[in-house]
Order: structure tokens, then sequence, then C-alpha cells
């Protein structure tokens, strides 16, 4: 294990970069470079489980980004893409034999029966399962932290967020302990971790994958499942050979996407939230720069205004509250012993927050329904926008702690989330990679580019392209 400590300047704080990557099976291969070595026998399959399991215990320390680790690796065999590569799924998703605690301390989580569709999509790819990541309770919060029990922290800056609700299979993938990680996104949930922690996440079009099993059930489908990775051709490996699974008749078929697009692309520049909140400058800075990059490309940048109803942001906060309220109704489905009142203070205050207004719900799922109207209309001679992930970089740990009281916490919780849950709403795909360039104190800063139903192909041109271009910031490179 490698870590780097440098002073804070403005608490004196120590702070710590944590990596793992070393001389032994994975070096610093991603999926498909390892997956490529399994099959001209360079490195088996154990090999990479062994030497990955080791980077895990190491990175765990002190990353606290596991909730559970299987006894024994457990490998899926196959021809898939990436056979015999070591991941973790997330710990809001069936894997048989294993728990499934969503983050709660509200309920003892029994093992899972079965594995969940995703789960069954995820391993026909061939992976190896090494256990399960750890996510905030339900996936509410942008930030993987807990009332009690420690944070998972950022590999980047140990006293910063991983993001989240993804933030423990973003920690271990940029800390380098697996190439890849299942990850899933009903608000931001892929690429708030991708752009805290470095990596590239792509949101997948509703319905690009098999549906998830707790979204399919809501008034509006919000959630869809993915990975976080270090390259653009890890995400577009696996949605090529997730494809191969479940092929979405509905979609344009995507295929294996493997380099640059040549088209030049018609591309819109929001830098401020349509909400109001305004970026702050290091992530305005990252944005206005990959915006020039794309012009020296020869791509056309043109600014862009997303007119969605002013009462989007309140509606979406109705609609999560909805989601814990539910959550709070039906828990004991998950364990007989489920207290909701144990659930967390974020959960707690966004049960209260529907439970105050849930007279308004019908207005609330129309207009979030009538959400995909301004945004086909934004896309009119356009082909993909470019905007921030977040509006501001990642904070430090306790910032958005679920023991914060409620009204400051959803308060941070908006001025921070202000740009993903748009994608969620309509269900249009949108890709989190990093900007070329880090902080003045070393975070790494996420762009986001999002686009039409089924667009997935054209991000990853793109994406592609600025990776190749001048390549992404490392977590070694320090």
């Amino acid at each position: 294990m490698t870590t780097s400590e440098e002073q804070s300047q403005d608490r004196g704080q120590v702070r710590t970069r944590v990596h793992v990557f070393r001389d032994d099976a994975l070096g610093d291969l991603d999926a498909v470079g390892l997956a490529a070595a399994i099959r001209r026998g360079e490195v088996s399959p154990a090999e990479a489980a062994r030497d990955a399991a080791a980077r895990v215990r190491d990175a765990d320390a002190l990353l606290d980004a596991v909730q559970v680790r299987l006894d024994e690796p457990a490998h899926h065999g196959g021809g898939g893409a990436f056979a015999g590569v070591p991941t973790f799924v997330k710990d809001n998703t069936d894997y048989a034999g294993l728990p499934t605690g969503h983050g709660s301390a509200a309920f003892v989580p029994r093992p899972a029966r079965r594995h969940a569709p995703f789960t069954r999509q995820l391993l026909s790819t061939g992976v190896t399962v090494l256990g399960k990541t750890r996510l905030p309770e339900f996936g509410f919060s942008p930030s993987t932290e807990f009332e009690e029990g420690p944070p998972v922290r950022n590999p980047w800056n140990t006293a910063h967020s991983a993001g989240g609700s993804s933030g423990g299979s973003a920690a271990l993938v940029a800390a380098g302990a697996v190439p890849v990680a299942h990850a899933n996104d009903g608000g931001g949930s892929i690429r708030i971790p991708a752009a805290a922690c470095g990596l590239v996440g792509l949101k997948p079009t509703r319905g690009r994958v098999v549906p998830n099993a707790q979204g399919r059930q809501l008034p509006i489908d919000v959630v869809v499942d993915g990975v976080v990775s270090r390259t653009v051709r890890d995400s577009a490996a696996f949605l090529a050979a997730a494809e191969l699974h479940h092929r979405n008749p509905k979609l344009p078929a995507l295929g294996l996407v493997e380099r640059p697009g040549e088209r030049r692309l018609r591309i819109g520049l929001l830098v401020d939230s349509p909400n109001g909140v305004r970026t702050d400058e290091a992530t305005r800075a990252a944005v206005t720069d990959t915006a020039r990059r794309l012009e020296r490309l020869g791509h056309t940048v043109t600014p862009v205004e997303l007119n969605i109803d002013p009462r989007f942001t309140e509606d979406f906060l109705n609609y999560w509250g909805l989601l814990s309220f539910l959550i709070g109704a039906t828990g004991r489905t998950m364990g007989a012993e489920f207290d909701r009142h144990r659930m967390d203070g974020l959960s707690r205050g966004l049960r209260a927050t529907y439970a105050a207004n849930w007279r308004r719900t019908p207005g609330v799922l129309r207009r979030l329904k009538r959400t995909r109207e301004a945004y086909a209309a934004a896309f009119r001679g356009l082909d993909l926008i470019l905007s921030p992930v977040l509006a501001h970089t990642t904070p430090p740990l306790g910032h958005l702690s679920p023991s914060v009281p409620y009204a400051t916490l959803i308060e941070r919780i908006l001025a921070y989330v202000a740009f993903t849950p748009v994608n969620n709403v309509v269900g249009t795909p949108s890709i989190s990679i990093p900007a070329a360039s880090t902080t003045a104190d070393g975070l790494p800063v996420g762009v986001m580019f999002s686009g039409r139903p089924g667009a997935e192909r054209t991000l990853l041109d793109l994406a592609f392209e600025l990776e190749a271009e001048q390549g992404f910031p490392g977590i070694t490179d320090a």
C-alpha cells in the first residue's frame, strides 16, 4: 500500500492519499487489460482474485469501503468480456448467500436466496465477485456516511467524501483495489462518486440494462445499474457485454465502442444549475476548460438553457421523500425486526417531508414526467450537453453526515447535487469523466455529458476522444 501525507493549509489537518497499485497480477491494468492477460494465460483468475483480495484488505484498512467479503472469491467463469476480473457488488443488490443491508441500521439483513436480475447480468460478463461495497442508508445521500460507524473515505484525500451512493465501489476502484465495480444511480449515484474519486461513471438510458429490482416498482423508475471504472473502455466493454445478456429492442443497439468517434458534435454548455445553484470556481474552471478543449478538437460548443419547471428541485425532493416513506411503511419485508425509527436522520427527514406534503403527489408526479419535454427542447440542434456533475468539489467528511440537522443537511445536499437528478427523471444517459486536471489541493473534478435516450455510443465516442487527447489525472501521479 502506498500513502502520501500533506499538511492542509487551512486546518493544519493531515490528509492522506491512498492507493494499492503494485507489481502483482493486477499491476496497473484496467478490466479490459486484465481480462486480456487472463485470456492469454499470463495471469490466472485465481492469481487475480488472490492479489485483488490482498489489495482490498490494505485499502479497506484506511477507506472503510467494504461491507462484506466472501470467504472465497466466487469465480463465475465462462467466456465473458471480464472473465476472471475481480469486482464487488453494491450492498443494495442481492447476491445469493450474502445479506443485503442497504447501508441501514434499521434491520438485520438476511442472506439473499437468489441473485437479483442485474446481478445475473453482471455475472454474465465473467467477473469474480469478492464481496459487497458500502453505501449510505438506502442510497439517499450523495456521501457515504453514517450516524454510527466510519464513513467511506476518498482515496485521493481521506479527509474528504468519496461521494454516494456508490461510494464504497468508487473508493475501491480509485484506489486500485479492483479495476471495476458495480454501482447504481437513482439521482446521481454512479456519477457523483465517479466525479469525487476521479473515475468514469456512465448512467445508462432507462431500460438499457435489466430493470432494477427496486426501481421498477416506483411511479417513476429513476434507478439504473452500471459500473464505475478507471477507463472509458472498461465502461464501454461492460455495456457491450451486458447487452449480450439483455438487449432492449426499444433502444438502438450499442455494441462495443472501442475508440473516439469521427463525427464532430454540436454540444450545449450549461455551467450553472437550472435550479439557481451557482457552480464553484474550481468546477466552473474544469467545465469551461473542457469546452475549450472540445472546440480545439473541432466540436461546436454553444451555451444552452434547460428550462425545467422551477418546482423541479422541490418536486424531486418530495419524490425522494416518497421513497423513504415507502421504505418505512414496507420495511418489514426486509426483516421482521425492521424499525423505521432507527432509520438515519436523512431518511427520517425525507419521510417527514413527504408526510407533510403527500397531498401534492399527483402534481409532483405529473410535473416530473413533463420534465422530458423541457429536456427534449434543450436538445434541439444539439447532440450532447456539457455540464458539471456537481455544483462544487467533494466536501470534507462531516459536511453531509446524516448526523447534521435535517434542515441544514438538505440545504447542503441541494446546493451540491444540482445537475444529476434530471437524467434520472427523464431516463436519459449521462457520463461523468474526470477533468484534465485536479484542483489546487489535489482533488479530482468530474464533468458531465448528457444525451438523448439511447445515446450511449455518442457519449462513449466523445469520452474516448477526451481521454485520448489528454488523459485523466491518476491517483499515482502525485
